[in-house]
């Protein structure tokens, strides 16, 4: 129907995985990079899940050193995140939306690893292509405003 969706039961992998396209965030702040700065080639950073310490990031030796998932499911994920990008940043991209970065989060059935996360201006850091206007949840974390009508407006470039 149009208000329900089929979905799987996962075992949840605690990595939080977050692709970015244009530097922003915490990556600026990390780095000291110019917020808005495209960046060459996607990329790709892993946080571990737990709330107590603050959702750390992480490396591929961490995860293999907690057992968080194996090498054959590392490269699962990473290749799930990669084509999930490219697929999103087109369907964007043809909407006059540029996609700035993204999380999600990955998880296993029955041998298999799937994608266990929405895609929502929540998880997204979403600019207008033409003024790189935010359209996303920094509107609401920067004191902004228009946070409805960002989000309007994202859902009419989408549906509309």
């Amino acid at each position: 129907s149009d208000r329900e969706m089929l979905v799987k039961r996962l075992q949840i992998i605690k990595i939080e995985v977050v692709v970015r396209n244009i530097v922003a965030g915490s990556l600026a702040k990390r780095l000291g990079l110019p917020e808005g700065q495209a960046l060459a080639e996607p990329v790709l950073e892993f946080f571990y899940k737990n709330d107590a310490l603050g959702d750390p990031m992480i490396n591929d030796y961490h995860i293999r050193m907690l057992r968080l998932a194996s090498g054959a499911e590392m490269e699962a994920i990473v290749d799930g995140a990669f084509r999930v990008n490219e697929l999103l940043t087109e369907y964007f991209d043809r909407r006059g939306i540029l996609l700035v970065d993204f999380k999600l989060e990955f998880g296993r059935h029955k041998g298999e690893i799937l994608l266990g996360d929405e895609i929502t201006p929540d998880g997204c850091r979403l600019w207008d292509k033409a003024t790189h206007e935010k359209m996303d949840k920094d509107r609401f974390r920067r004191d902004l405003g228009g946070v409805e009508e960002a989000y309007a407006e994202v859902l009419r470039r989408v549906c509309g």
